[in-house]
């Protein structure tokens, strides 16, 4: 029998949920923020491509350096290992029997175990046990930030084809009511997709999102007062 599980899904689908759904907040925050502002269409779509392209370098460039800060730190515990090992056998294996008796494993067969996963592949089992570094969970920056990257601009480029199809006038209703439809949709497709609530996962980005673009449509009113 097959069992479904969700874990294995949370790296990517957080990385495309987070890229998505700041690309089309923080979009669609700008362009109504500017819209509410503007005198021109052209004013609110220069900042729309501005936006979508700085916000994808920027959560591009953030990925890699906090990915990358997460790899180094794997390669160094791995390289301590690596020298631990060489050096002491015995105590590594008496280590990873200590671990497998804490969950459970009889003394015996804790001992037995930790000997026959050291055969195999020593390192590998100290990296799986001990320290809880897999394949599944290894960095990889490039990866990461083209990923992210991606996914922002996915997301970005929803408010920013709205906006240039819309009336001036109308652009901080409309963007704003199309971005929350679709941020509502995607909130709905993660925690289905992760296993959560779908409601509350749709609700959760919709609330949230509202509040951004409220925000910067009143701050835009606000300036757009003033200047004029």
């Amino acid at each position: 029998m097959n069992e479904k599980h969700y874990s294995n899904r949370t790296g990517w689908l957080r990385a495309a949920v987070l890229g998505a759904n700041d690309g089309i907040v923080s979009t669609a925050s700008l362009i109504a923020g500017v819209a509410a502002a503007a005198h021109s269409r052209e004013e609110v779509m220069l900042a729309a491509v501005a936006g979508m392209v700085a916000g994808a370098l920027s959560m591009a460039a953030g990925e890699y350096v906090s990915v990358s800060s997460q790899k180094d730190t794997e390669e160094a515990d791995l390289a301590r290992e690596r020298r631990e090992l060489a050096s002491c056998p015995e105590a590594e294996q008496a280590e990873l029997a200590t671990i497998y008796r804490s969950r459970g494993l009889s003394e015996p067969l804790a001992r037995q175990v930790a000997e026959a996963l050291m055969a195999h592949d020593a390192l590998d089992a100290h990296a799986r046990d001990e320290l809880g570094i897999n394949e599944l969970s290894r960095a990889h920056p490039v990866v990461a930030a083209l990923s992210s990257a991606a996914s922002f601009m996915a997301g970005a480029f929803m408010p920013v084809l709205v906006t240039a199809v819309t009336p001036l006038a109308q652009i901080p209703l409309v963007v704003s009511l199309s971005s929350l439809l679709v941020l509502s949709m995607l909130g709905f497709i993660a925690a289905r997709t992760g296993g959560a609530h779908p409601l509350r996962g749709a609700l959760r980005v919709l609330l949230l999102g509202a509040l951004a673009m409220g925000a910067t449509t009143l701050i835009g009113h606000l300036f757009g007062l003033t200047v004029t």
